[in-house]
């Protein structure tokens, strides 16, 4: 494990977000798709399943998507802002099935804060911990998903073995088109 398990729930929770804001499509277009995409990662807290709250989380994504550009001092710069933005206050919590972890954002905040609090405490450890390599942009020549690189030896390029497959089998095409 590269980050404490929060961290990298965390991580990849922001990048399954961001990747929600494709060019061709959106991943969340309606509540019910938010109340989906909150099911598959666990989001805790109170819910206002309204449209209000699909747009602000729709807003967060570009921000997030910023994240992955950003040199370590502007980074620590647009993290401690986003940190002072939606006020937040550390705290141990126990829920579910985690044991004591983190969170910055009470209960009651709102789904767009309290994912962006979660995002940016995320990132500290990536900073903390000099990783910053490990946050790329999907290494497929159509595709500009972002991932987080939780491999042991660093060697993950691509969002998905989706996008693997699709540059691999057009490298062996290419390849033996070469031999022909």
């Amino acid at each position: 494990m590269v980050f404490a398990h929060d961290t990298e729930e965390a991580l990849q929770a922001a990048a399954a977000l961001v990747n929600t804001d494709a060019a061709d499509s959106d991943g969340l277009p309606d509540v019910a798709a938010l109340d989906a995409f909150v099911k598959e990662w666990g989001w805790t807290g109170s819910r206002r399943r309204n449209r209000q709250e699909l747009e602000l989380v729709r807003a967060l994504r570009p921000r997030l998507r910023k994240l992955w550009s950003l040199d370590e001092d502007h980074l620590v710069v647009t993290i401690n802002a986003m940190l002072r933005e939606f006020r937040a206050l550390p705290q141990l919590v126990r829920h579910d099935e985690w044991d004591y972890h983190l969170h910055a954002t009470s209960s009651d905040a709102p789904l767009a804060d309290r994912m962006a609090v979660e995002a940016a405490m995320a990132f500290i450890d990536v900073v903390r911990q000099g990783e910053l390599d490990r946050l790329r942009v999907c290494g497929a020549d159509d595709c500009s998903d972002v991932l987080v690189d939780l491999s042991k030896n660093r060697s993950r390029r691509y969002c998905s073995t989706t996008c693997a497959n699709r540059v691999n089998v057009a490298a062996f095409r290419a390849r033996n088109a070469g031999r022909s």
